[in-house]
C-alpha cells in the first residue's frame, strides 16, 4: 500500500508471519491476521514500521515490526470518529461512545480522532470495552494550537459521560493536553524517546 502508517493507525497485515521480532510467547496462540495492530513510536534501522500487539488481557501487550509491503489495510483514529461509524457501532451505548458521538456533533479547527481500547473496539467489533471504560482521542496538530481554544477542547471534555485522555500528536511526537494546560510543559513522546518541554512544538528542552 502506498501509505505511510502514523501512531495509533490500525494496520491488518498480510499473514501471521508478516509480524516481526515479537518474543512474547502469547502472541502466537491469541493474535492473527485478522486482527489489526497499532503503530507506535520507534525507528528501525531498516526502515521497518513499529507495532504493537493487544493480546486478551489487559497487560498482554507486545511490541513488533513489519514491512509495510505486508500491509493490506489501514485505519486512522479519524475515521474511527466519524458520526455514522459511532452511531452504527455495536457499542454505541457505551460511555466512551457516547464521548466520542458528542464531540463529533461540535465543530473544532483540527482533525481528531479515536484511539486506545475504544478505537480497538469500534474497528473491530471485539467487546474489549465496558461502561466503565476511558475514552482515547487524539488532536492532529502538526502546526501549534491556540492555547485558548485546546482549554475549550478540555473543558467540554470534563462535561462528558466518561473520562476523555486527550493526546496532542505534532510532527515530531505527542504530549498530554492535560498537563501541558496544568503545568506549562509536558512530556512529548517522540521516536527517540521523551522529551520535557513548555513549547511540544518547537521541541526546546526547558
Amino acid at each position: 500500500m502506498n501509505v505511510i502508517p502514523r501512531p495509533h493507525d490500525l494496520l491488518w497485515l498480510r499473514s501471521e508471519s508478516a509480524l516481526l521480532l515479537v518474543s512474547e510467547a502469547w502472541v502466537g496462540h491469541h493474535w492473527h491476521a485478522e486482527l489489526p495492530v497499532v503503530v507506535r513510536r520507534d525507528r528501525h534501522a531498516e526502515g521497518l514500521i513499529p507495532v504493537g500487539v493487544r493480546g486478551e488481557r489487559r497487560e498482554q501487550r507486545a511490541a513488533g515490526w513489519v514491512h509495510a509491503a505486508d500491509i493490506v489495510r489501514v485505519t486512522t483514529p479519524e475515521s474511527l470518529a466519524e458520526r455514522d461509524v459511532l452511531r452504527d457501532s455495536p457499542f454505541a451505548a457505551y460511555r466512551p461512545v457516547q464521548a466520542a458521538l458528542a464531540l463529533a456533533d461540535m465543530r473544532w479547527p483540527w482533525r481528531w480522532g479515536v484511539t486506545g481500547s475504544t478505537g480497538y473496539a469500534l474497528a473491530t467489533g471485539r467487546p474489549v470495552l465496558h461502561p466503565e471504560s476511558d475514552l482515547d482521542v487524539i488532536l492532529r496538530a502538526p502546526q501549534p494550537l491556540a492555547r485558548d481554544l485546546l482549554q475549550q477542547w478540555q473543558t467540554q471534555t470534563t462535561r462528558l459521560p466518561c473520562r476523555v485522555d486527550t493526546q496532542v500528536e505534532t510532527e515530531s511526537g505527542a504530549f498530554a493536553l492535560s498537563e501541558w494546560l496544568r503545568a506549562g510543559r509536558a512530556l512529548v513522546k517522540t521516536a527517540t524517546g521523551p522529551l520535557l518541554t513548555a513549547s511540544p512544538w518547537s521541541r526546546e528542552p526547558q
